[in-house]
């Protein structure tokens, strides 16, 4: 999905080394293709205008730099829709690259002990502390996908001490949320994580995401991002059946 994809990407390419992909613009608005459209459309529950995407503007496709729609295309072919925070990145350009260019060093990484599941559940954990519905939503469904539990980031988003996680995810959302805390690092928190198999470049890796994402979800809360309707349900019904519903 969304991380996969990320990392399979070479961002920011100048024009001429891949084909441009079709995708129409209409105002500030990214159109899918039609099929695309039609899963959009079925998935609004009423006639009901929809709600604005944030605060601040969505720049028009045709004031923005090649490599940034490149990338924005690329997302919404591969992945069926474009997800609101690359829509409102783009409104700072130089941000946008930084942003996902960050994210994809510690998120795309291949060395270390944090699978792409731990890793996002550290996302929801913190982000709920942070108070962010966006990172919630959208990295709890990234989390079902990539743990193939439906369950598990409802349940830490409700208490994640409830949860139904193992020692190791518990040892891992203990030091995640004492850095979004800000608490006093000790080495003690080193040694619990040690204790679950996770070595002191699993420490700063657990720490960066934490503290990438608490910046995150205060530009998301600022600019009142909202989620994409399509992250509520992923993970949740079998593709297929998916399919077949917005069909």
């Amino acid at each position: 999905m969304l991380g996969r994809l990320l990392g399979s990407l070479r961002p920011f390419r100048r024009p001429g080394c891949a084909s441009h992909l079709p995708l129409r613009v209409s105002g500030s608005i990214w159109e899918r293709p039609p099929m695309v459209a039609l899963n959009r459309a079925s998935s609004t529950e009423s006639g009901d205008p929809p709600r604005p995407v944030g605060r601040y503007p969505i720049p028009n496709k045709k004031d923005l730099p090649y490599d940034i729609v490149e990338l924005m295309e690329e997302v919404e072919v591969k992945t069926g829709f474009l997800p609101n925070v690359f829509k409102t990145m783009a409104h700072r350009p130089a941000e946008f690259r930084s942003f996902f260019a960050y994210y994809n060093a510690i998120m795309n990484k291949e060395t270390g002990n944090l699978t792409k599941a731990d890793k996002e559940l550290i996302i929801v954990a913190t982000s709920i502390v942070n108070r962010c519905p966006y990172c919630v939503v959208a990295h709890g469904a990234l989390h079902r996908i990539y743990s193939k539990k439906p369950t598990l980031a409802d349940q830490v988003t409700v208490n994640w001490r409830m949860a139904e996680l193992s020692d190791r995810e518990l040892a891992m959302l203990e030091f995640a949320l004492a850095v979004c805390h800000a608490e006093n690092i000790s080495e003690e928190h080193f040694q619990k994580l040690e204790a679950h198999g996770f070595d002191r470049e699993d420490a700063w890796d657990i720490g960066a995401i934490s503290a990438f994402f608490a910046m995150s979800n205060r530009i998301a809360h600022f600019i009142d991002l909202r989620p994409n309707p399509e992250f509520y349900t992923m993970g949740r019904i079998p593709r297929e059946k998916e399919k077949t519903a917005s069909s």
